[in-house]
């Protein structure tokens, strides 16, 4: 219970000075509207929205059946039934994405860059599916082939995240790096999927960021320094969060009915990893050797 009370009470603060900016930049119709309120304030909405994926449930209408109704009853004394709840999802969106930039952590000037893919269906039933339709895209991974979206996101040593991008599955990788990497700075280390000597020179030149992108086979070799060779090396750090991502905040799955909950269950995954306590990072002080 201290977990959710803390949890509850560092997005209660978010939204206390963030509601009445937002309530003040929403463009009006020229018609009153009746303005209800709701018996669950935003924060508990949000809170409980990022718990699920806190709790290990697979499924959101179990947690919140059985789980926040049976034991969260007292904490959360207005709750509704589950279908009016999934009605309110949608509207807790726009606060979520502003909340998670929020959460992000500081740029030490070692970054880790690397996508996963976000299937939203088998591919046995891409020809008929329905729900992400004109949004989703077939791509290609590694692995298979995938019908979703990737996941594109930028971590430091420490694990925290840095910056997030969603693109259709058929997205090159180069594509929304300057993006990703505006307002970041020191050395950038990626996989072969970003090879490109033209990004890399017009990172340095725009930004002033060194972006090193593991060379592929056929390409020759290029000298670089001891240290950034062991920095390179360390590039399994992007993949470990991406698996927690995957395994621990249940990011993924193929069950939704909506676009825009899909979208609120990624980014709850999200906000969910910013919270953990513990974290994968590098121990430069072991990877890097020690200076004369």
């Amino acid at each position: 219970m201290d977990s959710l009370e803390e949890l509850f009470c560092h997005i209660d603060d978010f939204c206390q000075s963030f509601e009445p900016k937002w309530h003040q930049m929403l463009l009006g119709e020229g018609v009153q509207h009746r303005q209800r309120q709701r018996s669950l304030s935003l924060s508990e909405i949000m809170t409980i929205l990022v718990c699920f994926h806190q709790q290990h449930y697979r499924n959101f209408k179990a947690f919140y059946c059985k789980h926040v109704c049976v034991h969260w009853r007292e904490a959360f004394p207005g709750l509704v039934s589950y279908n009016r709840f999934v009605e309110w999802m949608p509207s807790a969106l726009l606060p979520l994405c502003v909340y998670l930039k929020h959460c992000f952590g500081a740029c030490t000037g070692i970054s880790f860059i690397d996508s996963s893919s976000l299937k939203v269906c088998h591919n046995r039933r891409i020809r008929r599916h329905k729900v992400f339709r004109g949004l989703a895209a077939r791509g290609k991974t590694s692995v298979d082939w995938f019908f979703g979206f990737k996941l594109h996101l930028v971590v430091n040593d420490k694990g925290e995240l840095l910056n997030i991008q969603i693109t259709p599955g058929n997205t090159d990788d180069r594509k929304p790096v300057e993006d990703l990497l505006q307002g970041l700075h020191g050395k950038v280390f990626a996989d072969r999927g970003y090879v490109s000597k033209t990004l890399a020179e017009r990172l340095f030149e725009t930004y002033g960021i060194e972006f090193f992108a593991k060379p592929r086979r056929n390409m020759k070799n290029h000298l670089m320094r001891l240290t950034d060779k062991l920095l390179a090396r360390k590039r399994a750090i992007v993949e470990t969060v991406i698996d927690q991502l995957k395994n621990i905040s249940q990011i993924e799955h193929s069950r939704h009915r909506s676009p825009i909950n899909f979208m609120v269950n990624v980014i709850c995954g999200l906000i969910a990893y910013c919270h953990q306590p513990k974290k994968p990072s590098l121990n430069l002080d072991f990877a890097l050797p020690p200076s004369a």
